[in-house]
């Protein structure tokens, strides 16, 4: 263990000036046996630091590592386990537990007795030592290996106590003037200790020598102490002296004192009253005009916004701590309330006059926009007020509850007005779109007053009528649902087109200039939007705007904007109505009119939500326009309805049907009131629903028809749908014109097959025998074996159709077919062309035939392709 010692106070703790006082080797309790060893350390310096220091061996060689050290301060708790049996193992209380096992128990007492004596002696805290025995706990200890560290005299800790640099430079200096020092020690330590005598003489005898100095310098202390006190005696004169002065000092330096804080107060006073005077102090003039301004007149109106906002300023001013106790700031601010109360009722009831002389003035000019389809203007109105436009944002911060009252009043008598306005407006558009008297009253008008006879109820009423009622009516009603062009021509409907933009055109600046206005006049935000605190609703019958919300708060941003829209809901309350009505008119005039009232209100919602998705404008025509998207689809549904309703005479010919001829006249009006329209895809559904439609009802008549062959049904009316969406190039119908075609070529090779099976019946049941007898296998050489097809029967069944017979059996055929087709469609030529080209076929497949199983026998038909040609040529010059 010495050996180990010396090793790591040489490698270790040397380097670090630190000396190895005590080691003690140990392992962890409960893990593996790695052995390490734990050592008290203290530093060589002052101030002296104890440390206890991990010290592990390297696993690449021989030497050891410094691995952990702790602070002996940091120690609480020494546990040895047990103080009366031998325990090797012990617990060292620093951050955490650290339980060790000691190689001995001897080296464990040990190594916890010299950490005891460090802490006696380095540290001021007792570290708890538990489990310990007494004996080891002791100042003096047995000499020992591990026990040098002892007592409070400062001799050498243990025989490995190095030099300093300067005590070895000192001996070797020594011994180089003695040259045996090495050689004979004792000779040179009784050198040593002569010298050593000698200077103790020396030092007695320089004492001796100087008494009599000091003798000399007793003298001159006290020759110096009598000076002192001759001082000490004028000082008290001169303090004396200067005593009076002091106090006379005192009371200028208190004086200086009061006045300076006399000064402070009355700069701080004056402050005060200049704050008070410069910002509560209103003017007489703006007190004459608040009192008594004129609020008609500009330059009076300037005057009095600002008198408002310099009593505003007044009113608003920050003051300070202590203002409102003062007699004169309470007087002051009551006085400002008072002129602010006494301005608003004034300000009030001249806004309200000038609300009610509005409504007068613009019902003077009513006649005069009656005639024409136009609305009054209201922007002179409206520049004039906006006049008071500040005045209003004034009594909005100051009064709310009169800047609530205008409010309301401006919507009650605005709301008469624009209600007498509008509704002259639509009864006018009414009789210009029922056009003469006679017809207004057909529709329930009065031509002469422009008034509407039936109440909005009715016109509602005819608006949603079921199909059926509608077709119990007279012919009237009947005949505009059925929407022929017979009845009312492109002039009537492009009439109704024009009145009915010039309607939405009028309405719209009309609704964005009150909108503006309102959010001018009343200070209310349009488009900015923050989270609202204020829930608000709006009475239809004509109540006020309910708020949740103080009276005297003004409304935030959120609240402010819907503000805007329930106002303008309130004045143009009759707007939608009306629309309705008027919508409901131009159904039932004309049920086509709903596609030029859906392509121009769904331009104007398109427009109105642009530039403001929220609006009144854009909410009321986005209502209006669900009301005429579903006159829209029920006018698609009535024609459909129609169509499977359709009922075709047993004694004449089909031909075209009429719900094709309308589907043409609905897509080619359609097509051109939606061309470059924003709701394409209303149109493009209703277009594959009416084309179904007539698909399927084309073929239910069809297969009805007794008159006419369903095929030439198909065929006729096919055709025409074909070429109906050729002309067109309607995008999403291409499937169908495809289909269209498909079907009509179909039919047409269906009828043509079946009509040229008349002229040579009995031909065409020979050769069908010919060509069973074949399919039963029967070599085709052979058939002329065959008693029922021999060469005597096929001469005997040719000789039956000679060339006058065919050309009469065509003549013959070419008058059925001209019975069978109508003229509207023109299909003949290409139905007889089709005829010709199908009985070559035939020709030449009964020659086949002829050449195949009666070969070399002669047989030839008594008439030749050429003939044919001549034949039908000549059958269709003749008609």
């Amino acid at each position: 263990m010495t050996a180990i010692k010396h090793a790591l106070q040489r490698d270790i703790f040397t380097p670090n000036d630190e000396r190895l006082l005590s080691i003690v080797n140990v392992c962890k309790a409960g893990k593996k046996k790695k052995n390490c060893f734990l050592c008290a350390t203290v530093t060589t310096e002052r101030p002296v630091q104890v440390k206890v220091v991990k010290v592990k061996k390297s696993d690449k060689g021989d030497f050891y590592k410094r691995q952990i050290a702790w602070a002996l301060r940091d120690l609480a708790v020494v546990d040895a386990k047990d103080a009366i049996k031998e325990n090797p193992e012990f617990d060292l209380h620093f951050e955490k537990i650290y339980k060790w096992v000691a190689s001995s128990t001897a080296e464990k007492n040990a190594f916890i007795s010299c950490i005891w004596k460090l802490n006696q002696r380095y540290l001021r805290k007792k570290i708890d030592f538990v489990n310990v025995s007494s004996q080891l706990l002791e100042e003096s200890v047995p000499s020992g290996e591990n026990q040098s560290v002892t007592g409070g005299d400062e001799e050498a800790v243990d025989e490995y106590q190095e030099l300093n640099a300067r005590e070895e430079q000192d001996i070797e200096i020594m011994m180089e003037g003695c040259e045996y020092a090495i050689s004979n020690a004792e000779a040179f330590a009784e050198r040593l200790s002569r010298e050593l005598q000698v200077l103790d003489g020396a030092n007695i005898q320089s004492i001796m020598a100087s008494e009599k100095q000091v003798n000399i310098l007793m003298k001159l202390l006290d020759e110096a102490l009598k000076e002192v006190d001759q001082i000490e005696l004028k000082l008290s004169s001169y303090e004396e002296m200067l005593q009076s002065v002091k106090e006379q000092m005192d009371q200028i330096s208190e004086s200086n004192h009061l006045i300076h804080l006399s000064n402070t107060n009355n700069v701080k006073l004056l402050s005060e009253i200049e704050f008070l005077v410069n910002h509560m102090d209103l003017a007489k003039g703006h007190i004459k005009a608040l009192e008594e301004g004129d609020l008609s007149s500009s330059r009076g109106i300037e005057a009095c916004t600002n008198a408002a906002d310099a009593l505003l300023q007044c009113m608003n001013v920050a003051l300070r701590p202590g203002h409102d106790m003062l007699l004169a700031v309470e007087q002051q601010q009551q006085r400002f309330s008072d002129l602010r109360e006494k301005f608003a009722r004034r300000l009030a009831s001249h806004l309200n006059n000038v609300f009610v002389q509005q409504g007068h003035d613009q019902s003077s000019t009513l006649a005069q926009h009656s005639i024409e389809l136009t609305l009054p203007n209201h922007h002179p109105f409206h520049r004039d007020l906006l006049r008071y436009a500040k005045l209003m944002e004034w009594l909005k911060s100051t009064d709310y509850r009169k800047y609530e009252g205008l409010t309301k009043n401006y919507m009650d008598y605005l709301s008469r007005l624009y209600e007498r306005e509008i509704k002259d407006f639509f009864e006018v558009a009414k009789i210009k779109m029922t056009g003469t008297t006679k017809e207004s009253k057909k529709f329930g008008l009065h031509g002469s007053s422009g008034k509407l006879t039936g109440s909005t109820s009715s016109l509602n009423k005819l608006s949603v009528q079921s199909s059926g009622n509608r077709r119990s009516q007279s012919s009237s009603l009947l005949d505009m649902g059925n929407m022929s062009a017979s009845d009312l021509d492109v002039a009537d409907r492009a009439r109704f087109d024009k009145i009915f933009e010039q309607v939405l055109s009028e309405l719209e600046p009309l609704c964005l200039a009150e909108q503006d206005f309102i959010s001018k006049f009343f200070k209310l935000q349009q488009h900015q939007s923050m989270p609202a605190t204020v829930t608000e609703a709006e009475d239809t019958d004509g109540g006020t705007l309910s708020r949740q919300h103080n009276a005297g708060t003004p409304l935030p941003v959120s609240s402010e904007k819907d503000m805007i829209r329930q106002m303008m809901i309130k004045i143009f309350r009759c707007i939608e109505p009306e629309l309705n009505n008027l919508i409901a008119l131009g159904d039932k005039i004309d049920s086509f009119n709903s596609l030029y009232m859906l392509v121009k209100m769904s331009h104007h919602v398109w427009t109105a939500q642009n530039v403001d998705p929220a609006s009144f404008l854009s909410t009321t025509l986005g209502n209006v326009l669900v009301t005429v998207k579903r006159n829209f689809d029920k006018c698609i549904s009535n024609q459909i309805r129609q169509m499977e309703e359709v009922k075709i005479s047993k004694k004449s010919k089909v031909g075209i049907l009429p719900f094709v001829a309308e589907f043409e006249e609905f897509a080619g009006l359609a097509e051109s009131i939606f061309k470059n329209a924003e709701r394409r895809g209303d149109l493009d559904k209703a277009y594959t629903k009416l084309i179904r439609g007539v698909f399927v009802n084309v073929e239910k008549v069809a297969n009805e028809s007794q008159k006419t062959p369903r095929d030439v049904v198909m065929m006729e009316n096919f055709h025409h749908i074909f070429a109906t969406l050729s002309r067109l190039k309607i995008s999403c119908l291409e499937a169908e014109k495809k289909e269209a075609k498909q079907k009509y070529t179909d039919h047409l090779q269906s009828y043509v097959i079946y009509s040229l099976g008349q002229p040579l019946e009995k031909l065409n049941h020979f050769f069908e025998g010919v060509e069973a007898r074949v399919a039963q296998g029967i070599r085709e050489e052979e058939v002329s074996y065959q008693l029922a097809f021999n060469k005597q029967e096929l001469r005997k069944v040719i000789k039956e159709y000679p060339g006058k017979e065919v050309k009469k059996g065509l003549d013959n055929l070419y008058k059925k077919v001209d019975k069978h087709l109508c003229e509207e469609e023109n299909l003949l030529q290409v139905v007889w062309h089709s005829m010709q080209d199908e009985f070559i076929r035939q020709y030449k497949h009964f020659e086949g035939l002829i050449a195949r199983c009666y070969p070399g026998s002669g047989v030839t038909m008594e008439f030749t392709i050429q003939d044919i040609l001549d034949y039908c040529s000549s059958i269709a010059q003749s008609h």
